[in-house]
This record gives structure tokens, sequence and C-alpha cells, in this order.
């Protein structure tokens, strides 16, 4: 049964909404903790202001362990967490937990990589300076990766977008419930068509965002 698009587009709209809010929100909590998780990784590597190999290693292994793990796989592993947290696995919000965490630990990577590549000569003027370890994080290293670190993030915020989608298909809400429930399981393309469009504009005005705030900053 075809749906019928008078009636059926303000229900676009509101899925439209949730996956936006779903992306937003775990963007943020995404990034509070894959920033400090990244912080962590850079700070403790060998050799540097706060080296311990023992934290180190073991968020390495931990993070190494979790980002292969496909996103629609992580998502049904972990739905015991999910309903302990979150108190039910269907929803925006029971897609949003694990969401985040998966995205913390992408985020966690690529700021240890954009800080990797800042000149050690920087971090050793701001040492001979006197600045403590807390001063050449804030100072140096934040400011030193932020435009990279835009990029970054835009280049997350594309892959929750294709997230969001997957959590819908079990239930979470958003473009990939109604793509599922009303075009795939129905067998309306004209249905799988709108959602597809609408995820490649969300994903060219991410981009678009992204892009334009890292030219900005690196620019300064």
């Amino acid at each position: 049964m075809r749906v019928d698009w008078t009636t059926f587009w303000p229900r676009i709209l509101e899925s439209t909404g949730e996956t936006i809010f779903m992306v937003i929100l775990t963007l943020i909590f995404g990034s509070i903790l894959g920033i400090g998780f990244g912080l962590l990784l850079y700070v403790t590597r060998k050799g540097n202001i706060l080296e311990n190999q023992l934290v180190f290693q073991i968020m390495n292994i931990f993070i190494n362990i979790i980002r292969p793990i496909p996103f629609i796989i992580f998502l049904v592993a972990i739905s015991p967490l999910t309903r302990l947290v979150v108190g039910t696995t269907i929803g925006t919000w029971a897609a949003i937990f694990p969401m985040t965490i998966a995205a913390s630990f992408g985020i966690a990577r690529i700021v240890e990589n954009n800080l990797v590549s800042i000149d050690p000569g920087v971090v050793e003027a701001a040492k001979a300076m006197g600045a403590s370890p807390f001063q050449i994080i804030y100072t140096v290293l934040i400011p030193e990766a932020l435009g990279p670190l835009i990029l970054g993030l835009t280049f997350v915020t594309v892959s929750l977008i294709d997230f969001s989608a997957m959590a819908g298909t079990v239930g979470g809400g958003g473009l990939g419930h109604v793509a599922m429930t009303y075009g795939y399981q129905r067998f309306d393309g004209s249905v799988m068509l709108v959602t597809v469009i609408i995820l490649i504009i969300l994903v060219q005005l991410a981009q678009w965002l992204g892009n334009t705030i890292s030219r900005k900053i690196m620019r300064r």
C-alpha cells in the first residue's frame, strides 16, 4: 500500500527533525567525550607532557577494539546496556546512546592524530616558558589543532547521519525508520527516494558548514 503524500509530508518533516536532533546531540556528547579521550591519548603518549604508558595502552587497545565494529552490529550488541542506561532500546534517545559511544571513539582518534601532527617545538617552547600541562593543552594544543579538528568533526557528522539512518532500521526513529517501515517493508520506492534525497541534502549541508567554519578558523 503506497502512502498518501498529501498527508505523509508531516511524518517526513517530523522524521527529519528526529534525525537532526539525534545527530546534533550525538555530536555534542560525542565531541565532549572524544576530545577528552583524544587529549588523554596524546598527553600520555611516550615522551609527552603527562606520559603514562599504562593509561595510553589501555585506551589505545580499547579504541582499537570498538572502532572496527560495524555500527549496526555495535548497536545491537550493546542494546542491554542501552536499555539499562536509557530504559528502552526504541526511539531517538535509545539511538543517541550507542551513537555517542561510537562517535566518541572515532573523535578521540581524530583528535589524537591532529595533535600528533603539531610541531613538537611549539610544545617545547611553551614548556621552556614555564607553562603547566593544563596551560599547554588549553593555550597551545587545542588552538593549534582546532582547524583540522573541525574538518574531522565534519567527517564524523556525515558518519552520524549514516548512523542515524541505520539506527532507524531497528526502531531508532528518524528517516531510517521511515525508509524501513514505509519504504522497504511496503515496497514503496517513492518513500525510499525522498528519504535518500533528504539524507543527501543533510550531508551536503553538514559538509558545507564544516568546511566554512574550518576555513575561517585556519585563516586566523
